[in-house]
């Protein structure tokens, strides 16, 4: 079982994950490889073994109106072969997970065409650097515009007829927190084939109350066949109230109000006394390996935590 985080290395101070200067400064993919290969010394360092690079990798690559970023990738194409390579011989699994707002389902044609240069450019770099089909481009289903069955239609055909063979073989479908269940994504599944990833908090938000987490999760976990060890999304629910302000209706000023929290809002740590049954369950009831992307809030150091967890618990093996 492979343990890891997203982007932003919080252990170590003055990392970056990438070149996030605007455009009129000239980012570009080489300085974000650069910053890759500092963040991938700390993660050789700490012994953690899988990595979500930042969606903005590759700056402005595929902004439509600024064509002089278009070239980053034949311009970053030895350093990014060298990225790959070096991230082979650390057995370190990489992936990414564009933005909320690059998905599939869109009424809007020109959204629709922007995500897919999107879903084709992340597929791109992991090809470029030799991931085998294990590293993986992320999405969520989308919107509902007022129309669920429609917007799962839309999906399915835009995945189906439009998405190139680039990025099919990549893309793969988690369940969200608002909008679309593991029931859901397990219906695409069946008319795509697209792989799944589970959400485990995702799940506690959303579900339609007939599969267990561990059935949920062992239903996702099965798309994957041969093609590459699955993995999941895990996070725990922050259980502290929430300060929020608002404006008070008797004074019209601003206040400071207490409120409760909500299940959608990630924990600093990852609960092991929770995620140790559940993978055990998982482990039992379908037998499938899979790795582990912790979406806690402390990022590298809930990883650490877990992974000391894990060991102590004695039947994991950790990589």
């Amino acid at each position: 079982m492979r343990l890891g985080f997203a982007v932003k290395v919080l252990g170590k101070e003055g990392i970056k994950s990438s070149d996030a200067r605007r455009w009129q400064n000239s980012p570009h993919l080489k300085f974000s490889i650069q910053y890759a290969h500092t963040v991938f010394d700390y993660l050789e360092a700490t012994g953690i073994t899988m990595y979500r690079l930042a969606s903005d990798f590759a700056p402005y690559l595929t902004h439509p109106d600024l064509p002089q970023f278009h070239n980053q990738l034949e311009e970053a194409h030895d350093e990014l072969v060298e990225l790959g390579q070096r991230a082979q011989k650390m057995n370190l699994r990489l992936s990414f997970h564009p933005s909320q707002y690059i998905l599939l389902n869109s009424p809007k044609e020109e959204l629709t065409e922007s995500s897919i240069r999107e879903f084709v450019a992340a597929s791109t770099m992991l090809d470029m650097m030799g991931c085998g089909p294990e590293g993986v481009v992320v999405t969520h289903v989308g919107g509902v515009y007022g129309d669920r069955e429609g917007s799962i239609a839309r999906f399915i055909k835009n995945y189906n007829e439009r998405l190139p063979e680039v990025a099919k073989k990549r893309v793969v479908l988690e369940n969200d927190d608002k909008s679309y269940s593991v029931a859901d994504t397990l219906r695409i599944h069946e008319a795509t084939g697209v792989r799944l990833i589970f959400d485990h908090q995702h799940h506690s938000c959303i579900n339609d109350g007939e599969m267990t987490h561990e059935e949920a999760c062992c239903a996702s976990l099965k798309t994957w066949g041969s093609n590459g060890r699955p993995k999941i999304h895990f996070s725990s629910p922050r259980l502290e109230k929430r300060t929020v302000m608002r404006r008070d209706k008797e004074s019209g000023k601003k206040k400071a109000f207490e409120c409760a929290p909500l299940m959608t809002q990630h924990a600093d740590m990852v609960d092991s006394d929770v995620f140790i049954p559940f993978a055990r369950s998982v482990r039992e009831l379908c037998g499938v390996e899979f790795d582990v992307m912790c979406e806690a809030k402390s990022k590298d150091l809930a990883v650490i935590q877990l992974r000391e967890d894990l060991r102590a618990a004695g039947d994991f093996v950790v990589e």
